[in-house]
């Protein structure tokens, strides 16, 4: 799963450490500016996008290319810190992490399109301190590259050893690059995957929770995010169950995939349930204007099977049928033991009455 959103403001962070000079930590300037410092506060750098044609305080580039088109561009880049910085500069495609936040491929990995696509005028750069440079960049677009959105960043990097030995830190920073390619937009976002289960409660009158599972997939080839709402209901659409909110996905990059859990709560037991998912897929223009698109459903269906109250009623109707086999056999004992008497009555009777004839 890998999405990004834009024009997204984020707060530039620390970066993290990289075993064997592989990154694992990145900051992303979503505001015109972004800064990274090392951990004690020796080093400190700026990034924020410069003020020329497109703009003077833009949180991120955002382009609109034609196949095989161009368009220069550059990054500012600041030194507050004491000593000379020198800082490695590269582009990569981006991808959203687990937690549904924008990273950037490591330099070691191949970009196939926006860290192939840009390149700036230098691979690195030497920066006095209190000053700051310019890094001019140019987006060149294959002409035989597939109209959509493409997302990625341009980087600057700085790697120092790290406490470890073995282990290296390298700190990232840079800035967003959202690129659409000219030509037929075809947004289409699918529902996969659909489950529901369901947890009963030990009290047997009581309702239970359920979860639905599911995959959110851009099968188009735009930029897609959406807001979402899932339904329970039983048998022949009766005792319906609404999730309620549920926190909307990060952009979806063509391709992407997102896995959405969603709790639903007190929930009848109707034995089987159907689940019913419904997306609005939002598309966002190069105004930052959000247009809504006609709704995806799915279905699926799962069992919510009341095993407490089976069981009580289980119990129950043994009892019943345990009381009717005692009761029965009381009255077939009582019976025997009356037709006993009688027999032995009669048999009195008849021993008397030859007794008195002889």
């Amino acid at each position: 799963m890998h999405a990004v959103a834009p024009p997204r403001r984020t707060t530039p962070a620390l970066l993290g450490v990289v075993l064997l000079t592989l990154l694992t930590a990145l900051a992303l300037a979503g505001t015109s500016t972004g800064q990274a410092r090392a951990a004690e506060g020796e080093v400190t750098w700026t990034v924020r996008t410069a003020a020329n044609g497109f703009g003077d305080d833009r949180p991120s580039f955002s382009y609109g290319v034609n196949p095989g088109g161009k368009v220069e561009d550059a990054m500012v880049v600041a030194n507050h810190g004491t000593d000379p910085l020198r800082l490695a500069v590269y582009a990569a495609d981006g991808y959203t992490t687990e937690k549904g936040q924008l990273d950037l491929l490591t330099q070691e990995k191949k970009s196939p399109s926006i860290g192939t696509w840009v390149h700036a005028t230098g691979d690195s750069v030497e920066i006095a301190p209190g000053k700051s440079a310019e890094i001019p960049f140019t987006v060149e677009v294959p002409r035989n590259a597939t109209p959509g959105d493409y997302v990625g960043g341009i980087l600057t990097s700085l790697k120092q050893p790290g406490d470890t030995e073995g282990i290296a830190v390298d700190r990232r920073l840079g800035i967003r690059i959202k690129l659409r390619v000219s030509g037929a937009l075809r947004p289409a976002l699918a529902v996969e995957d659909l489950r529901v289960g369901y947890e009963g409660s030990a009290d047997p009158f009581a309702q239970g929770d359920a979860t639905v599972t599911y995959t959110l997939h851009n099968t188009g080839n735009a930029l897609l995010s959406g807001t979402q709402k899932v339904t329970l209901t039983g048998p022949f659409g009766t005792l319906s169950t609404d999730a309620g909110d549920i926190a909307a996905p990060p952009e979806l990059l063509p391709d992407e995939r997102w896995k959405v859990t969603v709790p639903v709560h007190d929930v009848t037991p109707a034995f089987r349930l159907e689940a019913a998912v419904t997306v609005t897929p939002l598309i966002t223009d190069a105004a930052g204007s959000t247009t809504a698109l006609d709704p995806v459903r799915a279905t699926a269906h799962g069992w919510a099977v009341p095993w407490t109250l089976l069981l009580l009623l289980l119990l129950l109707l043994t009892a019943a049928v345990t009381a009717v086999v005692l009761v029965r056999r009381a009255r077939a004992r009582r019976a025997r033991r009356e037709d006993e008497r009688v027999r032995e009555a009669v048999d009195q009777a008849l021993r008397e009455k030859t007794g008195r004839q002889t």
